[in-house]
């Protein structure tokens, strides 16, 4: 069988240290730190680009990214509330290795966001591997995962900036719902028998819980807890055909 490989990378990044408008210089340096590690495409977490602007695709910040992306021959994953149809959605957009745009995913469970649903799930294919996409409450809905495994997903992709209510612990908040947000990307990982790549942020919110991590169907091939980095993985996409023959899934 040939072998199918691919090196992910994931930005947990902190926010507005740089500048107090946006973070695109910051994304920027991590794009080419992911090149210098070998990585075919860079996730970054949700709501990433701007602090307070509704943006559009052709929006310039967007267009210094996409540039960036096509210097470095790398694929991108970037998120934030953009106006499309004179709605507003949160979306997640894909950019390939020339810079152009390849898709856009709209997130389908809102959460406190102040913006339309979507209403699609979207796979892409893309020179490594078929990859979906969700955004961050949509990683506690099953069913949605469920869809992108049948139309033909390998890796799913989850920009999140995910926060704890206070109500739901007693004690030790962050490591609790850490624990809760690593045995979610776990179980879709292992329920359908893909990679999940999960990308938080860092921010001064007491909220968020700023844990990041790649999943294979059976274990977190890495992580980041707390704090900005990035993290990266190759992973062997044969183990998907693999691991569906042996649980006939």
């Amino acid at each position: 069988m040939k072998q199918r490989k691919a090196i992910i990378a994931v930005a947990q990044m902190k926010y507005f240290d740089i500048s107090k408008k946006n973070n695109v210089k910051k994304i920027k340096k991590y794009i080419k730190h992911a090149k210098k590690v070998g990585a075919d495409i860079i996730c970054f977490p949700e709501s990433c680009v701007h602090k307070t602007e509704i943006l559009y695709f052709n929006d310039t910040l967007i267009r210094e990214i996409r540039e960036e992306c096509k210097k470095n021959s790398i694929w991108c994953i970037i998120t934030e509330d953009l106006e499309i149809k004179k709605k507003k959605y949160n979306t997640a957009i894909l950019i390939d290795r020339e810079g152009n745009i390849k898709g856009n995913y709209k997130k389908i469970h809102l959460c406190g966001d102040e913006v339309e649903a979507g209403s699609k799930t979207r796979i892409f294919k893309t020179d490594f591997a078929k990859i979906g996409i969700a955004i961050c409450w949509d990683l506690a809905f099953p069913e949605l995962f469920k869809r992108l495994k049948k139309a033909g997903a390998e890796i799913v992709f989850c920009p999140s900036l995910w926060e704890y209510e206070p109500k739901a612990h007693n004690e030790k908040h962050k490591e609790r719902e850490t624990k809760i947000l690593e045995s979610l990307v776990m179980a879709r990982a292992f329920e359908n028998l893909y990679f999940v790549v999960l990308c938080n942020a860092v921010t001064n919110s007491k909220l968020l819980v700023s844990y990041s991590a790649i999943a294979s169907p059976h274990k977190i091939l890495k992580r980041i807890v707390g704090r900005e980095g990035l993290i990266y993985a190759k992973v062997n996409l044969n183990e998907i055909k693999k691991a569906r023959e042996i649980y006939k899934n």
